[in-house]
């Protein structure tokens, strides 16, 4: 995830964050998932508000969109 200085925080537009008080930044894909993790501890209608922002901006990601292009690991077996 790249790194968000505060000069560049203060630059995006409103529009880029889902959270009250410019909280959960979501101009990319990569901060769009970390609000969604980050927003599981609070109360339910923001909850609520941070996934409606993130489905409307990035809609492949959240309520039941594309998988995320991770692949899963690979488990080796130890040779004993």
């Amino acid at each position: 995830m790249a790194k968000l200085s505060s000069k560049s925080r203060r630059n995006l537009p409103t529009k880029d964050f889902a959270g009250p008080d410019r909280s959960f930044p979501i101009f990319d894909e990569n901060h769009a998932r970390n609000a969604l993790s980050r927003v599981a501890n609070k109360p339910e209608a923001e909850k609520e508000r941070v996934r409606a922002a993130v489905h409307r901006k990035f809609p492949s990601i959240g309520e039941g969109g594309k998988p995320s292009k991770r692949t899963p690991r690979r488990r080796t077996r130890s040779r004993a």
